[in-house]
Protein backbone atom coordinates (compact mmCIF):
# COMPACT_ATOMS: atom_id res chain seq x y z
CA UNK A 1 0.00 0.00 0.00
CA UNK A 2 1.32 3.66 -0.58
CA UNK A 3 0.49 4.28 3.20
CA UNK A 4 3.12 1.73 3.95
CA UNK A 5 5.51 3.09 0.95
CA UNK A 6 5.69 6.20 2.65
CA UNK A 7 5.93 5.12 5.95
CA UNK A 8 9.24 3.25 5.00
CA UNK A 9 10.21 6.30 3.26
CA UNK A 10 9.86 8.48 6.26
CA UNK A 11 11.42 5.79 8.28
CA UNK A 12 14.47 5.82 5.94
CA UNK A 13 14.70 9.92 6.43
CA UNK A 14 14.55 9.75 10.00
CA UNK A 15 17.68 7.34 9.95
CA UNK A 16 19.73 10.71 7.71
CA UNK A 17 19.94 12.53 11.33
CA UNK A 18 21.20 9.75 13.46
CA UNK A 19 21.85 11.79 16.45
CA UNK A 20 18.20 12.50 16.41
CA UNK A 21 17.20 8.44 17.53
CA UNK A 22 16.99 8.12 21.04
CA UNK A 23 17.24 4.78 22.90
CA UNK A 24 13.10 4.66 23.74
CA UNK A 25 13.05 4.35 19.56
CA UNK A 26 14.61 1.29 19.70
CA UNK A 27 12.08 -0.19 21.52
CA UNK A 28 8.79 1.38 21.03
CA UNK A 29 8.17 0.44 17.57
CA UNK A 30 8.51 -3.17 18.26
CA UNK A 31 6.35 -2.81 21.29
CA UNK A 32 3.44 -0.99 18.99
CA UNK A 33 3.59 -4.45 16.20
CA UNK A 34 3.11 -6.89 19.22
CA UNK A 35 0.07 -4.87 20.37
CA UNK A 36 -1.42 -4.70 16.58
CA UNK A 37 -0.75 -7.85 16.31
CA UNK A 38 -2.18 -9.36 19.75
CA UNK A 39 -5.01 -7.52 18.78
CA UNK A 40 -5.55 -8.89 15.45
CA UNK A 41 -5.17 -12.21 17.02
CA UNK A 42 -6.84 -11.68 20.29
CA UNK A 43 -3.06 -12.74 21.70
CA UNK A 44 -1.50 -10.89 24.17
CA UNK A 45 1.25 -8.38 22.90
CA UNK A 46 4.17 -10.49 25.44
CA UNK A 47 3.46 -13.31 23.80
CA UNK A 48 4.24 -11.55 20.27
CA UNK A 49 8.21 -12.15 18.71
CA UNK A 50 9.43 -10.14 15.56
CA UNK A 51 10.93 -12.26 13.08
CA UNK A 52 12.10 -12.28 9.64
CA UNK A 53 10.59 -14.41 7.92
CA UNK A 54 8.38 -17.95 8.74
CA UNK A 55 10.98 -19.99 8.28
CA UNK A 56 12.98 -18.43 11.26
CA UNK A 57 9.68 -19.14 13.54
CA UNK A 58 9.46 -22.85 12.85
CA UNK A 59 13.16 -22.92 13.56
CA UNK A 60 12.60 -21.26 16.50
CA UNK A 61 9.46 -23.66 17.44
CA UNK A 62 11.72 -26.79 16.31
CA UNK A 63 14.30 -26.33 18.51
CA UNK A 64 12.34 -25.90 21.38
CA UNK A 65 10.60 -28.99 20.83
CA UNK A 66 11.26 -32.56 22.09
CA UNK A 67 10.71 -35.23 20.19
CA UNK A 68 11.67 -38.90 20.89
CA UNK A 69 12.44 -42.25 18.58
CA UNK A 70 9.84 -43.60 16.93
CA UNK A 71 7.95 -40.49 17.41
CA UNK A 72 5.73 -38.83 14.42
CA UNK A 73 5.05 -35.58 12.93
CA UNK A 74 2.66 -35.30 10.83
CA UNK A 75 2.74 -32.24 7.99
CA UNK A 76 0.04 -31.23 5.06
CA UNK A 77 1.46 -32.73 1.61
CA UNK A 78 2.95 -30.12 -0.60
CA UNK A 79 2.68 -27.59 2.27
CA UNK A 80 5.16 -24.56 1.58
CA UNK A 81 8.64 -25.48 2.00
CA UNK A 82 9.49 -22.96 4.89
CA UNK A 83 7.34 -25.06 7.05
CA UNK A 84 8.62 -28.71 6.33
CA UNK A 85 12.60 -28.13 6.18
CA UNK A 86 13.13 -27.68 9.93
CA UNK A 87 10.77 -30.50 10.49
CA UNK A 88 12.59 -33.03 8.51
CA UNK A 89 15.94 -31.74 10.09
CA UNK A 90 13.86 -32.19 13.54
CA UNK A 91 13.15 -35.95 12.31
CA UNK A 92 16.96 -36.76 11.26
CA UNK A 93 18.40 -35.80 14.24
CA UNK A 94 16.00 -37.56 16.61
CA UNK A 95 14.72 -40.69 14.55
CA UNK A 96 11.11 -39.31 14.25
CA UNK A 97 9.24 -40.16 10.97
CA UNK A 98 7.75 -37.74 8.86
CA UNK A 99 3.64 -38.12 8.01
CA UNK A 100 2.65 -36.22 4.98
CA UNK A 101 -1.20 -36.43 4.69
CA UNK A 102 -2.29 -36.56 1.71
CA UNK A 103 -5.73 -35.51 0.66
CA UNK A 104 -8.50 -33.24 -1.41
CA UNK A 105 -11.42 -31.10 -0.46
CA UNK A 106 -13.39 -31.69 2.42
CA UNK A 107 -12.03 -35.78 3.41
CA UNK A 108 -8.64 -33.35 4.03
CA UNK A 109 -8.94 -32.66 7.82
CA UNK A 110 -10.74 -36.19 8.29
CA UNK A 111 -6.95 -37.51 7.28
CA UNK A 112 -5.13 -35.19 9.35
CA UNK A 113 -7.48 -36.11 12.07
CA UNK A 114 -6.83 -40.17 11.11
CA UNK A 115 -2.95 -39.70 11.18
CA UNK A 116 -2.56 -37.81 14.79
CA UNK A 117 -1.95 -40.58 17.16
CA UNK A 118 -0.67 -40.93 20.26
CA UNK A 119 3.01 -41.17 18.76
CA UNK A 120 2.70 -37.85 17.68
CA UNK A 121 4.82 -35.38 19.21
CA UNK A 122 3.97 -32.32 16.19
CA UNK A 123 1.64 -30.97 14.09
CA UNK A 124 2.33 -28.46 11.80
CA UNK A 125 0.10 -27.04 8.78
CA UNK A 126 -1.36 -23.94 7.50
CA UNK A 127 -5.03 -22.28 7.69
CA UNK A 128 -5.15 -22.60 3.91
CA UNK A 129 -3.83 -24.65 1.44
CA UNK A 130 -1.33 -22.46 0.11
CA UNK A 131 -1.37 -23.88 -3.63
CA UNK A 132 -5.04 -23.88 -3.92
CA UNK A 133 -6.51 -22.28 -0.13
CA UNK A 134 -8.38 -25.33 0.99
CA UNK A 135 -9.42 -24.65 4.18
CA UNK A 136 -8.63 -27.08 6.95
CA UNK A 137 -10.62 -26.69 10.56
CA UNK A 138 -7.81 -26.18 12.73
CA UNK A 139 -10.07 -25.83 15.29
CA UNK A 140 -10.41 -29.76 15.51
CA UNK A 141 -7.27 -30.80 14.67
CA UNK A 142 -6.12 -28.57 17.31
CA UNK A 143 -8.38 -30.14 19.71
CA UNK A 144 -7.05 -33.29 18.68
CA UNK A 145 -3.25 -32.32 18.79
CA UNK A 146 -4.31 -31.61 22.58
CA UNK A 147 -5.42 -35.08 23.24
CA UNK A 148 -2.40 -36.80 22.19
CA UNK A 149 0.07 -34.18 23.95
CA UNK A 150 1.16 -32.98 20.13
CA UNK A 151 2.18 -29.66 19.44
CA UNK A 152 -0.15 -28.01 17.11
CA UNK A 153 2.26 -25.42 14.85
CA UNK A 154 0.31 -23.23 12.05
CA UNK A 155 1.50 -20.78 9.17
CA UNK A 156 -1.00 -18.13 8.93
CA UNK A 157 1.20 -16.62 6.77
CA UNK A 158 -1.44 -17.06 3.88
CA UNK A 159 -4.67 -15.81 5.78
CA UNK A 160 -4.12 -13.67 8.90
CA UNK A 161 -5.05 -10.65 8.38
CA UNK A 162 -8.04 -11.47 5.86
CA UNK A 163 -9.39 -14.16 7.77
CA UNK A 164 -10.54 -14.03 11.15
CA UNK A 165 -7.97 -16.05 13.72
CA UNK A 166 -8.78 -16.34 17.25
CA UNK A 167 -6.14 -17.83 19.41
CA UNK A 168 -8.07 -18.35 22.72
CA UNK A 169 -10.15 -20.10 20.34
CA UNK A 170 -7.66 -22.25 18.54
CA UNK A 171 -5.09 -22.48 21.02
CA UNK A 172 -2.17 -23.22 18.58
CA UNK A 173 1.27 -23.77 20.57
CA UNK A 174 2.44 -21.03 18.12
CA UNK A 175 1.42 -19.40 15.14
CA UNK A 176 4.23 -18.02 12.61
CA UNK A 177 3.27 -15.23 10.15
CA UNK A 178 5.33 -13.23 6.95
CA UNK A 179 4.28 -9.88 7.48
CA UNK A 180 4.74 -9.15 3.38
CA UNK A 181 1.07 -11.01 2.24
CA UNK A 182 -2.07 -10.53 3.93
CA UNK A 183 -0.74 -8.17 6.84
CA UNK A 184 0.11 -5.95 4.24
CA UNK A 185 3.45 -5.04 5.78
CA UNK A 186 7.30 -5.03 4.32
CA UNK A 187 8.96 -8.30 3.04
CA UNK A 188 11.81 -9.55 5.44
CA UNK A 189 9.23 -9.25 9.14
CA UNK A 190 6.97 -11.24 10.37
CA UNK A 191 5.73 -12.11 13.36
CA UNK A 192 5.70 -15.04 15.96
CA UNK A 193 3.07 -15.83 18.60
CA UNK A 194 3.87 -18.34 21.00
CA UNK A 195 1.27 -19.94 23.50
CA UNK A 196 2.45 -20.95 27.01
CA UNK A 197 4.32 -24.36 26.33
CA UNK A 198 6.93 -21.70 24.44
CA UNK A 199 6.84 -18.49 26.64
CA UNK A 200 10.36 -19.70 28.50
CA UNK A 201 12.34 -21.72 25.60
CA UNK A 202 15.90 -20.81 23.98
CA UNK A 203 16.09 -18.24 20.94
CA UNK A 204 17.75 -18.76 18.16
CA UNK A 205 20.25 -15.97 18.49
CA UNK A 206 21.32 -14.34 21.81
CA UNK A 207 20.51 -10.36 20.88
CA UNK A 208 21.62 -8.21 23.20
CA UNK A 209 17.80 -5.74 22.41
CA UNK A 210 16.11 -8.81 24.05
CA UNK A 211 18.60 -8.95 27.32
CA UNK A 212 16.82 -7.66 31.11
CA UNK A 213 18.39 -3.68 30.94
CA UNK A 214 18.84 -3.41 27.26
CA UNK A 215 16.73 0.40 27.13
CA UNK A 216 19.52 1.39 29.54
CA UNK A 217 22.55 1.84 26.95
CA UNK A 218 24.51 3.38 30.07
CA UNK A 219 24.51 -0.50 31.06
CA UNK A 220 24.86 -2.65 28.61
CA UNK A 221 28.03 -4.15 29.37
CA UNK A 222 26.28 -5.38 32.86
CA UNK A 223 25.95 -8.79 30.82
CA UNK A 224 23.19 -10.44 32.00
CA UNK A 225 21.50 -14.37 31.33
CA UNK A 226 17.95 -12.73 32.16
CA UNK A 227 15.42 -12.22 29.10
CA UNK A 228 13.30 -9.65 28.82
CA UNK A 229 9.43 -11.28 29.88
CA UNK A 230 7.53 -13.29 27.34
CA UNK A 231 8.25 -13.92 23.40
CA UNK A 232 10.85 -11.22 22.96
CA UNK A 233 13.54 -13.56 23.63
CA UNK A 234 12.69 -14.88 19.83
CA UNK A 235 12.80 -11.81 18.04
CA UNK A 236 15.68 -11.59 15.49
CA UNK A 237 18.87 -9.17 15.70
CA UNK A 238 17.88 -5.77 14.56
CA UNK A 239 14.63 -5.54 15.43
CA UNK A 240 14.18 -1.97 15.80
CA UNK A 241 15.06 -1.83 11.90
CA UNK A 242 12.99 1.58 11.82
CA UNK A 243 11.55 1.32 7.93
CA UNK A 244 10.75 -2.64 8.26
CA UNK A 245 9.03 -1.80 11.77
CA UNK A 246 7.30 1.46 10.37
CA UNK A 247 5.80 -0.32 7.78
CA UNK A 248 4.71 -2.96 9.42
CA UNK A 249 2.57 -0.82 11.51
CA UNK A 250 1.21 1.24 9.08
CA UNK A 251 -0.01 -2.64 7.50
CA UNK A 252 -1.17 -3.75 10.28
CA UNK A 253 -3.25 -0.29 11.47
CA UNK A 254 -4.95 -0.96 8.24
CA UNK A 255 -5.77 -4.50 8.31
CA UNK A 256 -7.82 -3.79 11.55
CA UNK A 257 -8.94 -0.87 10.70
CA UNK A 258 -11.05 -2.80 7.40
CA UNK A 259 -11.71 -5.83 9.92
CA UNK A 260 -11.18 -9.39 8.54
CA UNK A 261 -14.47 -10.15 8.93
CA UNK A 262 -15.35 -6.96 6.84
CA UNK A 263 -12.40 -8.23 4.21
CA UNK A 264 -14.32 -11.90 3.68
CA UNK A 265 -17.59 -10.30 3.29
CA UNK A 266 -16.08 -7.97 0.71
CA UNK A 267 -14.40 -10.98 -1.44
CA UNK A 268 -17.08 -13.31 -0.80
CA UNK A 269 -20.01 -10.21 -2.05
CA UNK A 270 -17.13 -9.77 -5.22
CA UNK A 271 -17.35 -13.33 -6.25
CA UNK A 272 -20.52 -14.99 -5.79
CA UNK A 273 -21.17 -14.75 -9.32
CA UNK A 274 -18.16 -15.66 -10.68
CA UNK A 275 -17.79 -18.71 -9.24
CA UNK A 276 -20.81 -20.48 -10.64
CA UNK A 277 -20.34 -19.01 -14.29
CA UNK A 278 -16.66 -20.78 -14.06
CA UNK A 279 -17.90 -24.24 -13.00
CA UNK A 280 -20.80 -23.93 -15.64
CA UNK A 281 -17.54 -23.14 -18.46
CA UNK A 282 -15.94 -26.73 -17.27
CA UNK A 283 -13.35 -25.10 -14.56
CA UNK A 284 -13.66 -26.63 -10.83
CA UNK A 285 -13.27 -24.82 -7.52
CA UNK A 286 -11.39 -26.47 -4.78
CA UNK A 287 -13.14 -26.53 -1.84
CA UNK A 288 -13.56 -25.99 1.25
CA UNK A 289 -12.06 -22.58 0.40
CA UNK A 290 -12.58 -18.85 1.79
CA UNK A 291 -13.24 -15.91 -0.66
CA UNK A 292 -9.76 -14.05 -0.18
CA UNK A 293 -7.85 -17.54 -1.41
CA UNK A 294 -9.07 -20.04 -3.52
CA UNK A 295 -7.96 -22.49 -6.77
CA UNK A 296 -9.30 -23.07 -10.16
CA UNK A 297 -8.77 -26.56 -11.94
CA UNK A 298 -8.85 -26.20 -15.33
CA UNK A 299 -10.24 -28.22 -17.95
CA UNK A 300 -8.19 -30.58 -19.67
CA UNK A 301 -8.25 -29.13 -22.64
CA UNK A 302 -7.26 -25.79 -21.67
CA UNK A 303 -3.31 -25.33 -21.66
CA UNK A 304 -2.54 -23.83 -18.61
CA UNK A 305 0.59 -21.88 -19.03
CA UNK A 306 -1.17 -20.04 -22.44
CA UNK A 307 -4.10 -18.94 -20.10
CA UNK A 308 -1.59 -18.15 -17.65
CA UNK A 309 0.04 -16.09 -20.80
CA UNK A 310 -3.40 -14.55 -21.68
CA UNK A 311 -4.17 -13.14 -18.14
CA UNK A 312 -0.74 -11.56 -18.04
CA UNK A 313 -1.39 -9.83 -21.36
CA UNK A 314 -4.68 -8.93 -19.79
CA UNK A 315 -2.79 -7.29 -16.69
CA UNK A 316 -4.58 -10.16 -14.30
CA UNK A 317 -2.02 -11.12 -11.71
CA UNK A 318 -3.14 -14.69 -10.72
CA UNK A 319 -0.58 -17.67 -10.04
CA UNK A 320 0.13 -21.06 -10.73
CA UNK A 321 0.58 -23.15 -7.35
CA UNK A 322 0.54 -27.04 -7.97
CA UNK A 323 -2.38 -28.47 -9.95
CA UNK A 324 -4.43 -24.88 -9.71
CA UNK A 325 -4.42 -21.54 -10.68
CA UNK A 326 -4.59 -19.07 -6.97
CA UNK A 327 -6.79 -16.56 -7.32
CA UNK A 328 -6.35 -14.11 -4.35
CA UNK A 329 -9.19 -10.71 -4.27
CA UNK A 330 -9.07 -8.43 -1.87
CA UNK A 331 -10.64 -4.89 -1.17
CA UNK A 332 -8.21 -2.99 -3.73
CA UNK A 333 -10.33 -5.12 -6.40
CA UNK A 334 -13.80 -4.31 -7.80
CA UNK A 335 -16.25 -6.26 -10.14
CA UNK A 336 -14.70 -4.76 -13.35
CA UNK A 337 -11.27 -6.91 -12.60
CA UNK A 338 -13.70 -10.20 -11.89
CA UNK A 339 -15.61 -9.48 -15.06
CA UNK A 340 -11.61 -9.32 -17.07
CA UNK A 341 -10.95 -12.72 -14.89
CA UNK A 342 -14.24 -14.18 -16.35
CA UNK A 343 -13.99 -12.90 -19.40
CA UNK A 344 -9.85 -14.82 -19.76
CA UNK A 345 -11.50 -18.08 -18.68
CA UNK A 346 -14.13 -17.73 -20.78
CA UNK A 347 -12.43 -17.21 -24.40
CA UNK A 348 -9.74 -19.84 -22.95
CA UNK A 349 -12.19 -22.95 -22.75
CA UNK A 350 -14.15 -22.13 -26.22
Amino acid sequence: MRSVEDAGIQALRMKREPALITPAMFFEGGDRVRTLFGSLINGRADQVAIIPAASYGIATIARNIKVGYGDNLVLIQGQFPSNVYSWHRLAENTGAAIRMVEGHGANWTQRVLESIDYRTSVVAMGIVHWTDGTLFDVKAIGKRARDVGAVLIIDGTQSIGALPFDVQEIQPDALVCSGYKWLMGPYGTGLLYVGERFLNGIPLEESWITRQGSDNFDGLLNYTNQYRPGAIRYDRGQTASFAHTAMMIKGLEQVIEWQPEKIQTYCENLIADFLPYAQNRGYTITGPYRPHLFGIGVPTHVNRQQLLDQLTERNISVSLRGDAIRVSPHVYNNSADIDALQDALLSAAK
